[in-house]
């Protein structure tokens, strides 16, 4: 009886020793995963946060004749150098379309160089001399740069120039083409989950049709875009590089995610609620018009969000597509070109330019905060409506 008693106490030893490394491990995953998080975001935001400020100059604009044809002859010779391209090219299109700016003298601040802004930012530049830097240093001293908010980053649409560059064109193309994805995926996910959830006979055929929806869950998405490109664009000639083409492709792969979301919350809406609503003579269709689909609403709209958030992330099938085409302006239809946000930033991050790579983490920067606000707002919408029976 004692030896019995020593073998288990020495099996229960064994047990809490094994649940306690086993807790530890947890924990020290946890930490790890939470560690290696922690870097991500600071270094994004070491990165990307000086994108939202840019070098500006106050500079003497004179609108002499000779400005009319060549913009560098309205302003000092000494600063032509260290002031946005972009500055000088408006200068004779500004004379055109205001005759009365010639022969007057106007001080402005302007852009400065993509070369001088990284200086001023304390990084490495190639572009700059030392006579340029000590001109830049004197205008400094006399209170003539400034680093100012960089509206233009949410204001402007792609630019060969970095200091010109901004993410308005590829966010405008983000909208239109999460449009035209829930606007396809939504109903007809919806729908798809209430016939096979409330509607379709248990059969081989529903069957299939159930494990076909949840493999396609988990193709990697750049088959999808394989798909939109041999479909949509090869076969029924949709426009390529447009926010037509790339909502139809995501909505292929957002398909199945709102399809199961929503399965999932027609499923957890009691039983009790059906037969209640059948025992006062409710049709089939009723019950689940008028009862189990509002109940169920909260939990398909949850779904629906993180699917459009997953959609919006992606890049590898609409690079398929072509939608990551150069985009100065801001997309006015659906059947013109236009880019998307992680497209824009999959560009960047192939530029050269040392200027760019603020450009990238700050465009992931926004990105994810547009990313994590719509699944903050989908845990909120859930915690909201949920009911709990």
């Amino acid at each position: 009886m004692s030896d019995s008693y020593d073998q288990i106490s020495q099996q229960l030893k064994s047990r809490h020793r094994k649940s306690t490394r086993l807790k530890y491990m947890s924990m020290g995953a946890l930490a790890l995963a939470g560690a290696f998080l922690l870097i991500f975001f600071a270094d994004m935001l070491s990165k990307g946060l000086p994108a939202f400020k840019q070098a500006m100059i106050n500079i003497e604009i004179n609108y002499t004749e000779d400005a009319a044809s060549n913009g560098r002859a309205a302003v000092d010779q000494d600063l032509s150098t260290i002031i946005s391209r972009s500055v000088v090219r408006v200068i004779p299109l500004e004379m055109r379309n205001d005759p009365s700016l010639l022969g007057t003298t106007v001080q402005r601040w302007v852009l400065a160089s993509a070369n001088v802004d990284q200086y001023l930012k304390g990084n490495p530049v190639r572009g700059l001399d030392d006579e340029e830097k000590a001109r830049i240093d004197r205008l400094v001293e006399d209170g003539r740069v400034e680093m100012q908010f960089n509206a233009g980053f949410f204001s402007r649409g792609d630019s060969k120039m970095p200091e010109l560059a901004g993410i308005m064109s590829a966010v405008v193309g983000t909208v239109m083409t999460m449009i035209v994805t829930l606007g396809i995926a939504f109903p007809i996910g919806v729908m798809t989950a209430v016939y096979l959830e409330e509607f379709a006979p248990d059969n081989k055929l529903t069957q299939l049709i159930e494990i076909n929806i949840n493999n396609l869950a988990a193709i990697p998405s750049i088959l999808f875009g394989l798909l939109g490109l041999a479909i949509f664009i090869n076969f029924f000639g949709v426009p390529r590089s447009t926010p037509l083409v790339g909502g139809m492709t995501l909505a292929l792969m957002t398909l199945p995610v709102i399809i199961i979301s929503t399965r999932t919350a027609l499923r957890s809406v009691p039983e009790s609620i059906r037969h209640a609503a059948f025992g006062v003579g409710c049709s089939r269709w009723q019950v689940v018009k008028d009862h189990v689909l509002p109940l169920a609403m909260p939990g398909i709209m949850t779904g629906s969000i993180i699917g459009l958030a997953q959609a919006m992330g992606e890049t590898a099938p609409l690079i398929i597509v072509g939608m990551v085409a150069f985009i100065p302006d801001v997309t006015a239809s659906f059947t013109q070109a236009a880019t998307v946000m992680p497209a824009q930033v999959f560009t960047w991050s192939g530029e050269p330019s040392r200027a760019f790579v603020e450009k990238t983490a700050g465009g992931i920067i926004v990105l994810l905060a547009v990313l994590i606000s719509l699944n903050a707002a989908a845990v909120l919408l859930r915690k909201k409506f949920e009911r709990r029976w």
